[in-house]
C-alpha cells in the first residue's frame, strides 16, 4: 500500500461520521398532531425544541411530561419533561440512540440490552429576548449526554405582525461530537422555517391557527435522508377546554412518502384557573419516518 493511499485510508476511518439525527416531528404532541406545523406556532414547553423563540408567544406557564412511540423499525420510544415561562425554560428530552445510527457501534458505553439500546439524554436551558415589538431571538443551552457529556446550542426566532407569525430556528449549531465505541460520531445542524396565521373568535370556534413549515436542511435518519414540507391546523372550542388538530406532510428527498396526523386535547379541570390538559396524536402514512403516537400531560396558566 502506497504512503498516499494509507494516509486517505486513516484519514477515512479517524474522520467524524455524521450521526444521524432525531427530526424536529419526533417530539411534541401538539406538533405531530398538527403534521409538524409547529416551527411558527411553538407555544408550549416544547418550544425548547421546536423553536426557543416560541416561548415569548405562550402563557405565563407551561410544563408537560410526555411519551411518544415511534413505531419505525425497531419500535422505540421518546421521552419529555419541559417547563416554560415567556423568556425562561428548562427541559429534558430522552432520545433513543438506535434512530440515530443503526450500527450496534454508536451504542453508549454502558448501555443496555434493552430495546432502545441506549439513548442520548438531552439537558436544556432556553432564555429568550425581545428586539422591538414585532422579534424575538431565543437559544437553547444543551447538554448532551451519551456516556461522554458535550455542549451544544439551538437558535430560534419568532416575528409577528398582525395575526402572521414568522417562525424559524437552527438545532445543533455546534455540531456536537460524541467519542463511542465504534468511534467519532457528529451531529450535523438541522434549520426549519414555518408561517403561521392566528385567529381569535367569541363564537363557538375560539381559536384557529393555520400553519405551514418546510425543512431548510436535509437531515440523515437511519431509514432514509429527511426533508419534510408539512401543513396542519388546531382548533379550540368549548371555551378553550377542547383542541382538535390535523397535519399532513411530505418527505421530498430520499425514500420519498407522505404522512396524515391527527391530535386532540381535553381539559381535565375546566373549572380551574390552572388549566390541565391531556394531549394525544397519532401519525401514520408511507413516509416511514413519520408513524407514531404520543400522549402529553400539560399545565399551563
Amino acid at each position: 500500500m502506497s504512503k498516499r493511499l494509507l494516509i486517505l485510508v486513516v484519514a477515512a476511518v479517524l474522520a467524524p461520521r455524521a450521526l444521524h439525527a432525531q427530526i424536529y416531528e419526533d417530539v411534541g404532541i401538539r406538533a405531530q398532531g398538527m403534521g409538524g406545523a409547529f416551527v411558527a406556532v411553538a407555544d408550549d414547553a416544547t418550544a425548547t425544541w421546536w423553536n426557543p423563540a416560541g416561548l415569548a408567544a405562550g402563557p405565563f406557564f407551561d410544563a408537560l411530561v410526555e411519551y411518544d412511540r415511534i413505531r419505525t423499525t425497531p419500535q422505540t420510544n421518546v421521552r419529555a419533561l419541559a417547563v416554560a415561562f415567556p423568556a425562561l425554560g428548562a427541559s429534558y428530552y430522552r432520545l433513543p440512540i438506535n434512530q440515530m445510527q443503526a450500527s450496534a457501534a454508536t451504542t453508549a458505553p454502558g448501555a443496555s440490552s434493552r430495546e432502545d439500546g441506549g439513548f442520548l439524554g438531552v439537558y436544556g436551558l432556553t432564555f429568550g429576548q425581545s428586539l422591538g415589538a414585532h422579534l424575538v431571538m431565543a437559544s437553547t443551552l444543551k447538554l448532551e449526554r451519551a456516556g461522554k457529556t458535550r455542549t451544544d446550542l439551538d437558535l430560534g426566532a419568532l416575528a409577528r405582525y398582525g395575526a402572521l407569525q414568522l417562525g424559524a430556528s437552527v438545532k445543533n449549531v455546534r455540531r456536537t461530537e460524541f467519542d463511542v465505541a465504534g468511534g467519532s460520531f457528529r451531529f450535523d445542524r438541522q434549520a426549519r422555517a414555518g408561517l403561521a396565521i392566528l385567529g381569535h373568535s367569541d363564537g363557538f370556534i375560539n381559536n384557529i391557527t393555520l400553519s405551514v413549515d418546510a425543512d431548510i436542511t436535509t437531515t440523515k435518519t437511519v431509514l432514509t435522508d429527511v426533508r419534510h414540507v408539512a401543513g396542519g391546523f388546531e382548533l379550540w372550542i368549548f371555551k378553550r377546554q377542547v383542541g382538535l388538530r390535523a397535519g399532513g406532510s411530505t418527505n421530498t428527498v430520499g425514500v420519498q412518502g407522505t404522512s396524515a396526523s391527527g391530535g386532540f386535547s381535553v381539559s381535565l379541570v375546566p373549572s380551574s384557573s390552572v388549566k390541565a390538559f391531556l394531549d394525544a396524536e397519532y401519525t401514520n402514512g408511507s413516509d416511514e419516518t413519520r408513524r407514531s403516537w404520543g400522549i402529553a400531560l400539560r399545565a399551563t396558566f
